[in-house]
């Protein structure tokens, strides 16, 4: 097993929040933030369409929001361990507001695609600080060893329940509005056109997207940080983002956490790039199969709810956290599998055994995830920890982007399939060895004996609270 942090300093900054306050500020921090993307995923091709969008100026907003989520992922991680974690959601938040905004009443292309920029800005900021500031309030209340699983496995499940149930409100609304005569072509005509029914998911994201703002600046003490200027702000981020950079180098189980992101990227880009037009084929026309996909991305979510919340249980049926990620990863290789070997036949038996695979790719990744959290947090120091994520989070997105380009010129059939499936293969086999522990920190632990210390993601030790207790902290 990895090597345990000295005990971290008790910090009255985090308002004296016990693990288990804590861990339900993080998961409804979690549950508000992704319900509105949520609501977004049924409608947004949808929506651009009736706006009069083309297919290829479609798939130019989503570039926009991905090209710009990957651009700032380091710099915005960086900026959370420089200012705060709790200013950084808060912005976030705003940019999603506005995104929303812009997205549910744009009816031109710049408006659009500035709204889904904004909505990348706030992914990238989102990616980090949260679990960040779950992982400091916990350490600073009961030390290093306290239980970080279960937290982050609850975490992860509102995610995906979030994620579940906003599909479901953003197909369903729209849906729900046209059944009552002549009030879609009321509401176009009481706004000029910049409100029609498959506008409303976004427009009732940007009112949960204020509620999710009031949150965070109510509900997410964390100890004041020194005093800045913008000119050691923007000279603290680069020094973040350098150490991201390092961080893969120096360790090498943080290195085995980055190559099992991307290989989790990689999976991701394959289901989500060839389910929907499996669903079509199956179903006979793109509407059809829409509504089936709708359906079946809400089960996947589920199912990642599902084993996020049965992580712990796996880590202590496996001996570890380690050996947790080793067989959820092999549950993603086998459901990978099952996908490709029924791509030639529509049977229902086929049908059954391909929807299987689809979640166990779910269910092998929600269990992973926290495991793998788990053993980053208790390598890398809170000066670092939401930039740790961001790097975690830009392995995942760039080979995701990657594959999907890859997949996507390869011809139809199990070949997709089964690379992806090779590609989580060797990302599980990453993890047959155990990693060796961390370096030994040279000072004495509370019991007089030697421990290890954490990872540090780079130089912005300075800039953590000072307002502590005088008992040792992680160096």
């Amino acid at each position: 097993m990895t090597g345990r942090p000295v005990p971290a300093a008790v910090s009255p900054g985090h308002g004296g929040l016990d693990g288990a306050t804590a861990r339900r500020r993080y998961v409804t921090v979690s549950f508000l933030f992704w319900l509105p993307i949520g609501m977004s995923i049924a409608t947004g091709v949808l929506l651009f369409t009736e706006r009069g969008m083309g297919l290829a100026a479609i798939a130019g907003f989503y570039a926009v929001h991905s090209l710009t989520a990957a651009a700032m992922e380091l710099p915005t991680g960086g900026l959370s361990d420089v200012i705060g974690r709790r200013p950084v959601l808060a912005i976030a938040g705003l940019l999603n507001l506005t995104a929303f905004t812009l997205i549910g009443l744009g009816a031109a292309g710049w408006a659009i695609a500035l709204g889904m920029g904004l909505m990348g800005l706030a992914r990238a900021l989102s990616s980090g600080p949260a679990e960040a500031w779950y992982v400091d309030t916990v350490h600073a209340h009961a030390g290093p060893d306290a239980d970080l699983r279960t937290g982050l496995a609850r975490g992860s499940s509102a995610t995906s329940a979030a994620l579940a149930l906003g599909t479901l409100l953003g197909g369903g609304l729209p849906w729900l509005l046209g059944l009552a005569p002549g009030l879609g072509e009321w509401l176009a005509d009481t706004t000029g056109g910049l409100v029609i029914p498959l506008s409303v998911p976004a427009l009732l994201g940007a009112l949960v997207e204020g509620v999710f703002v009031f949150y965070v600046l109510s509900a997410l003490p964390e100890p004041p940080r020194p005093r800045t200027t913008l000119r050691r702000v923007m000279g603290g981020v680069p020094a973040a983002i350098a150490a991201g950079l390092r961080l893969g180098a120096r360790d090498a189980l943080i290195r085995r956490i980055l190559l099992t992101a991307s290989a989790a990227g990689a999976a991701l880009a394959a289901v989500e790039l060839l389910t929907p037009g499996r669903a079509a084929a199956l179903m006979g026309t793109a509407e059809s199969g829409a509504l089936v996909f709708a359906g079946l991305a809400c089960a996947g979510f589920l199912c990642s709810a599902l084993g996020s919340q049965l992580a712990p249980l796996v880590a202590r049926f496996t001996g570890g956290s380690e050996r947790a990620v080793l067989a959820s990863l092999g549950l993603v290789t086998l459901g990978l599998a099952l996908l490709g070997l029924t791509t030639h036949t529509m049977s229902p038996l086929a049908t059954t055994v391909a929807v299987t695979g689809y979640g166990l790719v779910y269910l092998g990744l929600g269990a992973a995830g926290p495991n793998e959290n788990d053993l980053l947090h208790r390598r890398v120091d809170a000066s670092g920890r939401a930039t740790a994520l961001s790097v975690q989070s830009l392995s995942l997105q760039l080979v995701a982007a990657g594959a999907g380009l890859g997949a996507g010129t390869l011809p139809p059939g199990p070949l997709p399939w089964l690379l992806a499936a090779t590609a989580v293969l060797a990302g599980a086999l990453l993890w047959v060895r155990r990693a060796a522990p961390a370096p030994p920190h040279h000072g004495p632990s509370a019991t007089g004996g030697p421990v290890a210390a954490p990872v540090p993601a780079g130089p912005l030790h300075d800039t953590a609270p000072e307002e502590i207790h005088p008992h040792a902290r992680p160096t």
